[in-house]
């Protein structure tokens, strides 16, 4: 059968549910029933949510978790985080209440600069572009007035823009480089928006130059795009204390603890196969705070593995060191985000998700958000150099495997106590559910 179609998008939304249930599923009655069970019954709250994207059909859940007691630069936070891996938030809220005993989270933003850059094609004598470039620099301001006006009311705008020639890895490419300052805001339709005045500046002031040649003043714009790799918006989450200070039930050895923690982090920053996993172990922390702010986590995700990768080789973004019996545990990362504009205005959850964190400054934002990367971080290789990372992860993954069995109130009493002394896994629980059913 085909399941082609054209004028889908012209479909409404009954008919596009409608088409998909007859399309792939033998029952579609039972399709269709199950999208609608996840519609709002607020109607203006689904059209609000149906009007986030294109052919929507329903709502995908993803659970809304809290996570307590992050105490960051002297101040408590109570942090919201979206995401659906079991004992993501209870490692962050674990670590977060470790950390306030000793000292919390020193978290610095180190920059907030943006970057965009129009690509063009140029055949011709690179001295004559510069001259160009430089007579034409003032224009790229003044035609772009209309779109920075309210952003320098915030103090924010364009930064600078440079020349930058790529025609030794391209043949005759050649970048406007801008920089920007969006303050609140991500900024990625401002920066856009200055970026495609800029290539009709460049265009329109080409074609009167006068010593250009016919062909030099056909300059060819590739495309104009800000980039998610902000090398200049980087922030720096800290904890650190006194050795002996990190004794607690789960570490009896302090110093034998420090040792190994140390030597985790040195082997995720020389072992590109454990450094994925590791930095991944960030980004949980990262992407759920994202997530429930209402910010772009591919953006953050792709910016920050590149990060990861800057010298050449992937490795990772926290870092750790024993001096004179202080420990110090950091990661720096660039985070581009927003509190206004977007979703954040929108979306309920996100602007009840901004409530809870009282309303912070995109600056703010970027430290809170950083600090639970390097919590979840300090979670998993306590874990990993301690007890093992899948005690814990299956104990809170036993919900899961307990609520695909359909197990029952009393069942879940017998699961708990039985493995309490022995191993989780799915074959285990499944099995010995089986048995008690028997």
């Amino acid at each position: 059968m085909s399941h082609e179609i054209s004028g889908f998008s012209k479909l409404s939304k009954v008919e596009k549910i409608e088409w998909i249930a007859k399309q792939y599923f033998s029952q579609p009655e039972e399709a269709i029933s199950l999208v609608k069970n996840y519609w709002n019954t607020d109607e203006k709250l689904q059209q609000l949510h149906d009007e986030f994207i294109e052919n929507t059909i329903s709502n995908f859940y993803l659970p809304l978790g809290i996570a307590p007691n992050f105490n960051i630069n002297g101040k408590n936070y109570t942090v919201p985080m979206v995401i659906e891996e079991s004992s993501v938030v209870a490692a962050a809220a674990k670590s977060a209440k470790f950390w306030s005993k000793r000292g919390g989270f020193k978290t610095t933003v180190l920059n907030t600069e943006k970057i965009g850059q129009v690509h063009f094609i140029y055949k011709g004598e690179k001295s004559k572009l510069v001259d160009f470039f430089n007579q034409t620099k003032p224009k790229f301001y003044q035609e772009t007035e209309s779109i920075t006006k309210n952003m320098q009311k915030r103090g924010g705008g364009i930064l600078d823009i440079i020349l930058n020639d790529k025609t030794a890895e391209l043949e005759n490419y050649y970048q406007l480089h801008a920089t920007f300052e969006t303050k609140d805001s991500m900024g990625a339709n401002f920066i856009n928006s200055c970026l495609e005045q800029f290539a009709k500046t460049l265009k329109q002031e080409a074609q009167s130059f006068q010593i250009f040649s016919e062909e030099e003043k056909n300059i060819e714009v590739v495309m104009s795009i800000l980039s998610n790799y902000v090398t200049n918006c980087i922030v720096r989450a800290e904890v650190s204390c006194p050795i002996e200070e990190l004794a607690e039930k789960q570490i009896e050895n302090p110093k034998e603890f420090v040792e190994k923690f140390v030597r985790a982090v040195q082997i995720a920053q020389i072992e590109p196969y454990r450094a994925v996993t590791h930095n991944k172990g960030i980004m949980n922390g990262i992407d759920a705070v994202v997530l429930a702010t209402g910010n772009d986590f591919r953006a953050v995700e792709a910016g920050a593995h590149a990060y990861a990768s800057r010298n050449g080789k992937y490795r990772s973004l926290s870092h750790a060191t024993i001096e004179n019996g202080i420990f110090k545990f950091w990661l720096e990362i660039p985070l581009a985000l927003g509190t206004v504009g977007g979703l954040t205005s929108l979306h309920p959850l996100v602007k009840l998700n901004l409530e809870i964190l009282e309303k912070p400054s995109a600056r703010e934002l970027m430290q809170i958000v950083a600090a639970v990367g390097l919590a979840q971080n300090f979670a998993a290789l306590r874990s990993l150099t301690t007890k093992g990372i899948q005690e814990g992860h299956m104990k809170m993954h036993i919900n899961n495997i307990l609520n695909q069995y359909h197990a029952t109130a009393e069942e879940r009493i017998k699961v708990a106590e039985y493995f309490k002394d022995n191993t989780i896994s799915h074959a285990s629980v499944a099995g010995f559910l089986e048995e008690i059913r028997k």
